[in-house]
């Protein structure tokens, strides 16, 4: 029996980023060959988003912009960010998942960040610079990102991702159920 083919566009190159998409989504159809292709999109927002509706609004963006320029079964976006609460600094991120019929919107979990680094980020530089920078890393953003670091590598940038994108899927897995 042939497998049917499910085609992704991700609206980033970043590896982790398609990794976490094809991992995510070929979990939840095994019996299908997904195929992913990331592609430049712009997020529309600033390269370190401050604040969790900047985060939510480049993704949002991100996919729209794939949207337009592709044809696919489900377009993906995730787009990192960062943002101060009551309780201390944290850094998360949004996935926007869509099908050209219907849009899920998920976050992944938070990681709480030392003060320091966001105060570096508050003075305009970008996340994986600073984790760099600290831990004398190269490009981590493209590796295990500030959670890799932050857990001594129990988690990753696409491990964290890949929980938000599964969890996203709900409504498309069980349509009939979010209909109602």
């Amino acid at each position: 029996m042939e497998k049917s083919i499910i085609k992704i566009i991700v609206g980033s190159k970043n590896p982790v980023k398609v990794n976490a998409v094809k991992g995510a989504l070929g979990s939840l159809f095994p019996n299908a060959e997904v195929e992913c292709v990331g592609m430049h999109a712009p997020s529309g927002v600033p390269d370190q988003p401050m604040n969790s509706d900047e985060t939510r609004i480049g993704a949002v963006n991100r996919v729209a912009y794939c949207k337009e320029h592709t044809q696919a079964n489900y377009y993906v976006a995730m787009e990192g960010g960062v943002d101060r609460f009551d309780f201390g600094a944290f850094t998360f991120a949004y996935v926007v998942i869509d099908n050209g019929e219907k849009q899920s919107v998920g976050r992944s979990a938070i990681l709480p960040l030392p003060d320091s680094v966001y105060e570096s980020l508050e003075q305009g530089e970008e996340l994986g610079t600073v984790m760099d920078r600290l831990f004398g890393t190269t490009n981590v953003k493209q590796k295990g990102g500030a959670i890799g670091l932050l857990t001594n590598g129990q988690e990753t940038r696409e491990s964290a991702y890949n929980q938000a994108l599964t969890l996203a899927m709900a409504p498309f897995l069980h349509q009939q159920r979010y209909a109602e």
